[in-house]
């Protein structure tokens, strides 16, 4: 009994303990957020610009992100500690990074979800494209969110059916 009870201590203490730590140091600043638009003119994907690799991110949220968003909040793309943009319902973007190895971090832009995180790693090699598919799957209580490496076919066909997403910074 007295062994049942210190374990149940030390799961406790350790579920408080990560329920109260902050963003891993993938992430950007906990309280950052973007205002995010949907360009829904055709996009040409940019190649990598030189000495440099390109790394889109592609939100996939089914027919849920077609149908619509509202209450889904947008999730938000951080590397190496900058958040580096945004995206809402079924859309797109990219971002140019230098070679080497970098982390990303997935968050969902809401202070109510903060502690929902997806965490990847890659090593960037100049003038290659790397492709991540994000979801946000959510049904009732339940949110899971995915960031997954994705063949460039499956990434070039989402691509050309989504908008670029188009996220600023909030002041």
């Amino acid at each position: 009994m007295k062994i049942a009870l210190i374990a149940l201590l030390f799961a406790l203490a350790a579920l408080a303990q990560a329920q109260t730590a902050g963003l891993p140091t993938a992430c950007g600043p906990k309280d950052a957020g973007f205002d995010v638009k949907l360009d829904k003119s055709q996009q040409t994907p940019a190649p990598p610009e030189p000495g440099k690799a390109q790394v889109y991110f592609i939100r996939d949220d089914g027919l849920s992100g077609a149908i619509g968003r509202l209450g889904y909040p947008s999730t938000k793309i951080g590397i190496d500690g900058v958040w580096v943009g945004a995206s809402l319902g079924n859309s797109y973007f990219s971002v140019s990074v230098v070679p080497g190895e970098h982390h990303v971090c997935m968050n969902l832009d809401s202070r109510h979800y903060e502690h929902k995180v997806e965490l990847a790693h890659f090593t960037a090699e100049t003038g290659k494209v790397y492709y991540f598919r994000t979801r946000l799957i959510a049904a009732q209580n339940l949110n899971y969110l995915d960031l997954i490496p994705v063949d460039s076919d499956q990434a070039k066909y989402l691509i050309a059916s989504y908008p670029l997403s188009v996220s600023r910074a909030r002041k």
